[in-house]
């Protein structure tokens, strides 16, 4: 028997971990890196709703069967399945459930399969979804040889974010991303959440003391992969290689693990020129369909 309940904050680190077993075991063409979860749960369903009315914990046996997050940009879902369940009646009645949350008072609602995810694939045009775009480029680097040094320009100090940097980071992603952050936002909807490690937001701070680029690297030590999410830099700073610079920093820190992962919109073609500089290379591809 199938049941759904709330997500709370509780639940992270038990749904990070069943997420790497599940990849462990099925590969990644299911589903996204752990540190997606957080990103997605808290930075982008931030002011929406009560967290518990658009992320559902689906369980069997009081053990993990699913996740449904609900809500991305308005109109989007996900849908991260057990792999036993996969292809299964359950999974469907996942995705059916998630498109109802999600669809209250919209005109389409929205989600995305990997390229090679022939399972969902099937699932989603059986049920009436069409595929209409691809929408991320999952990008991949094996981290076996040690990365450049970072190199930012003079004056500029790369270093882990503080508490005290959330007004500045509010800033440097409202910039980056035209988001609508305030300080207080960032603070307890990002940076006081599970998942979050201020030492793991890498930033480039400027002369005068603003926040001129940052990224997060987040860990899946059961998969030894690493993982990009966000990456950005303020308009005021761009073009001077500090990106770059904020990722070769977390690329020494996660030298232990054997892969990174970046994804990007499959359109942006300046995030596609700066990993394509790293060293990242093409691995998949994410569809966009919607009903």
């Amino acid at each position: 028997m199938l049941s759904k309940r709330p997500y709370v904050d509780a639940d992270l680190p038990l749904l990070q971990d069943s997420m790497a077993e599940w990849i462990a075991r099925a590969g990644r063409c299911g589903y996204d890196h752990i540190g997606e979860l957080p990103h997605r749960i808290y930075e982008n369903l931030r002011g929406r709703r009560p967290i518990g009315e658009v992320v559902h914990v689906w369980e069997h046996a009081r053990t993990p069967a699913g996740l449904t997050i609900n809500t991305r940009f308005g109109n989007a879902f996900d849908v991260f399945t057990a792999p036993g369940l996969r292809g299964t009646e359950a999974e469907t009645t996942m995705i059916e459930d998630a498109a109802a949350t999600t669809g209250h008072g919209a005109d389409e609602v929205l989600t995305d399969a990997f390229d090679c995810d022939e399972i969902r694939i099937e699932l989603l045009e059986r049920i009436g979804f069409t595929r209409f775009r691809v929408w991320d480029d999952v990008q991949e680097m094996p981290l076996a040889d040690t990365p450049p040094e970072p190199a930012p320009p003079a004056g500029f100090t790369i270093r882990g974010a503080r508490l005290s940097d959330a007004a500045q980071l509010a800033e440097a992603r409202n910039g980056a991303f035209q988001a609508g952050w305030t300080a207080a936002e960032y603070l307890d909807e990002v940076m006081r959440k599970p998942g979050y490690d201020p030492d793991r937001e890498i930033v480039a701070e400027a002369p005068d003391g603003r926040i001129a680029a940052f990224t997060v690297y987040w860990i899946d030590t059961r998969n030894g992969l690493g993982h990009f999410e966000p990456v950005g830099t303020h308009p005021d700073f761009r073009r001077r290689g500090l990106a770059r610079a904020v990722m070769l920093h977390a690329m020494h820190r996660m030298k232990a693990l054997t892969t990174v992962t970046v994804n990007h919109n499959a359109e942006n073609l300046a995030a596609r020129r700066l990993y394509g500089s790293l060293g990242f290379t093409p691995r998949h591809q994410t569809y966009g369909y919607r009903r």
